[in-house]
């Protein structure tokens, strides 16, 4: 039996309500409670059944709902499941148990076996689905609805609007019986996510009452859409502004290069927030005025770890590596954001090893890498040894089956000359998209496997990926180095015709070339002059042709023609005077070719001397033509005298002439 005391400690907020439902007593016999009323019935052998029943359901929906909020899914259920009574507040409240953590098909299955209708629980399904995408499902339960609110109205129309249905939630928008701020205000947001800025404006001005919610929808999609002059009218213009509205137009002046402006307006703010001082710090960064960024990041009351990363990654994108580190290392807190920040920093700016320092430094911290981090390391990598470093951490994290990580360790060992551990690392990948395909047929192209990049792109299309430009840049390099010139010429010509892609310089030059190395030097010209785009003609194409030229001869006007034009193109490219030079030697025009090499001594350009470099244990060494500055040149040249000029020699070559070219052309080449 509970005793009195007992009775007192009831929340008489939810007694008073049930009772006052079933009749058995007022509100005011609770507002001061009689004690020898309660007693008496709960002193009675069977207390009241109906009163019982209601507070037990009440008290389970309620418990419900609460282990929900917590994501304590299996503990609702099972409470569920042991009520001896349940109703339609039973049923939604499980149901939304099950959406609110996500888990739409149990709230389906529960919803089709509930015994009687819910506006309630249907409203929820309905947003539910919308959630989920599943708009056909959310239109089937609606269209069942015997009664409907606002709610499932404005729910549907959302989302129609999310899916792209946009016509379809106005028709549904129309029919609605009664709207309200909040039905207006969702057609209003589904139009500007749809980038349809005038039927937003449209609706706006048909708005009954206007709230700061739905300005601050409209001058947000002005401010996105680059009309800050609207924006800034009906910004003067709303009724009430709150923070929000203040950060959007402060962001929307900066994004707009209006710096003063925005100055003028942060300093008119009423309140500031983290974001408001992170927008200026961010804001001014990218207008190029770091100093001044740093100013107001000083400035700042509270420095959160979102306004330090602002700060490093503006220092990071001005290259200033070192004030980026400064601060860094004054950071009391620092988050995944603020490493890669720092090692993408260190990747770009061509920081030997740093990089990959501070991965290790990060690792000291307890800090997982993610895929950002693993591929900024790799593509900071100078030589193998650091390549190799960085795949064993790949490995070692988890990550040598992400495609993204995967397709730069392709590109980086192709780029360390590496084919076969590109190869590797390729085959070793299950999901391959359009670019693992496209870095492994450019490694393979670039390393002149021709023949092996075409039968990766035969295997790519028969995958299903779809090719892009960069695939037919190597694809094109492909056939260049395998001298497959009508293979070259269909797939160059199947670009526009069967995957509708535009062939750019890029590509022109690719087939110039092929066509110019078989000699095809009348075509080649025929495909510059009158095919491609005038657009289209830069130094690559022109220096392309000019080689067809210098290889095989031809109209020495037309060569002295595009000669000038890439003289003009590139007048400050030691390259192509060359290559016109070496153009009128082939000819035997010495007179025009002394005049090239008088002008490029006029205008003072200088040939890049040649060189080639090599990693030994972790260290790099380049040999530049002409030179022996290297400390170890005696061994390497006697190497080259002792132990290569006898297979040399071996080759076919004359001793006298293979010692020609170990004394002459190495050191001149």
């Amino acid at each position: 039996m509970i005793m009195p005391s007992s009775v007192c400690r009831l929340h008489l907020s939810k007694l008073s309500a049930i009772v006052r439902t079933l009749g058995h007593f007022n509100a005011s016999s609770l507002a001061q409670p009689n004690l020898e009323l309660l007693q008496g019935c709960l002193r009675r052998p069977n207390p009241i059944p109906a009163l019982s029943k209601a507070f037990n359901v009440y008290s389970c929906n309620f418990e419900i709902t609460n282990l929900g909020r917590y994501g304590k899914v299996k503990e609702a259920r099972n409470l569920f499941d042991q009520m001896p009574e349940r109703d339609a507040v039973s049923y939604a409240s499980m149901i939304n148990v099950y959406l609110k953590n996500h888990d739409l098909p149990n709230a389906e299955k529960l919803f089709q076996t509930m015994p009687t209708s819910s506006l309630v629980a249907e409203s929820s399904m309905i947003n539910g689905y919308v959630k989920a995408g599943h708009i056909d499902e959310a239109r089937k339960v609606f269209d069942r609805m015997e009664n409907r609110n606002v709610y499932s109205w404005t729910s549907l129309i959302s989302g129609y609007f999310s899916c792209g249905q946009v016509e379809e939630g106005r028709r549904l928008f129309n029919q609605m019986p009664v709207k309200n701020v909040v039905s207006w205000t969702t057609v209003l947001l589904g139009y500007v996510r749809n980038s349809m800025i005038d039927e937003a404006r449209h609706v706006f001005d048909l708005i009954p009452e206007r709230n700061t919610v739905s300005c601050t929808v409209m001058i947000k999609a002005f401010v996105g859409n680059d009309q800050l002059d609207e924006a800034l009218d009906l910004f003067h213009n709303m009724p009430q502004r709150n923070l929000y509205t203040w950060n959007i137009m402060l962001s929307g002046y900066l994004n707009a290069n209006r710096v003063s402006e925005a100055i003028e307006l942060f300093n008119s703010m009423p309140q500031r927030n983290a974001i408001s001082w992170t927008t200026m710090v961010t804001g001014l960064a990218d207008n190029n005025m770091v100093e001044l960024a740093r100013g107001y990041f000083d400035r700042m009351p509270n420095k959160d770890v979102a306004a330090w990363n602002a700060m490093i990654t503006s220092y990071v994108h001005e290259g200033l590596m070192t004030e980026a580190s400064e601060l860094f290392y004054l950071m009391r807190e620092r988050n995944i954001v603020t490493w890669n920040v720092m090692i993408g920093g260190y990747a770009k700016s061509g920081s030997r090893g740093e990089a990959l320092k501070h991965v290790i430094l990060m690792l000291r911290f307890c800090f997982r890498p993610n895929a950002t981090t693993i591929t900024s390391v790799l593509s900071s990598c100078e030589g193998m040894m650091e390549l190799m470093q960085a795949h064993v951490l790949v490995i070692s994290h988890g990550f040598d089956h992400e495609t993204l990580v995967a397709n730069v360790l392709v590109t980086m060992y192709s780029r360390n000359g590496d084919v076969t551990s590109a190869r590797l690392v390729f085959e070793h990948l299950g999901a391959k998209d359009a670019v693992s395909w496209t870095a492994m047929i450019l490694a393979y192209s670039n390393h002149g496997y021709g023949h092996y990049a075409l039968q990766v792109f035969a295997c790519m299309l028969r995958s299903g990926a779809k090719p892009d430009e960069i695939t037919f840049v190597g694809v094109l390099s492909a056939c260049n180095h395998a001298g497959l010139v009508e293979k070259g010429q269909r797939l160059f010509n199947s670009m526009n015709l069967g995957y509708d892609l535009k062939p750019n310089g890029q590509h022109y030059s690719c087939l110039v070339d092929i066509l110019g190395r078989a000699g095809l030097v009348d075509e080649a010209t025929r495909v510059v002059c009158e095919e491609m785009p005038a657009c289209e003609q830069d130094a690559a194409v022109l220096g392309a042709l000019l080689g067809a030229y210098r290889l095989h001869g031809g109209d020495v006007r037309m060569a002295n023609r595009i000669g000038k034009e890439l003289l003009e193109l590139e007048p400050a490219s030691s390259g192509a005077y060359v290559l016109l030079a070496n153009v009128y030697a082939a000819h035997g025009k010495w007179e025009e070719f002394a005049q090239v090499r008088k002008k490029m001594k006029e205008r003072r350009v200088k040939k890049v001397p040649g060189f080639s470099q090599i990693e030994v244990k972790g260290r790099s060494h380049i040999f530049f033509a002409g030179d022996r500055s290297h400390p170890q040149a005696a061994e390497i040249y006697g190497l080259l005298q002792e132990k290569l000029l006898p297979q040399i020699c071996e080759m076919g070559y004359s001793k006298g002439n293979s010692s020609f070219f170990c004394s002459h052309q190495i050191s001149e080449s």
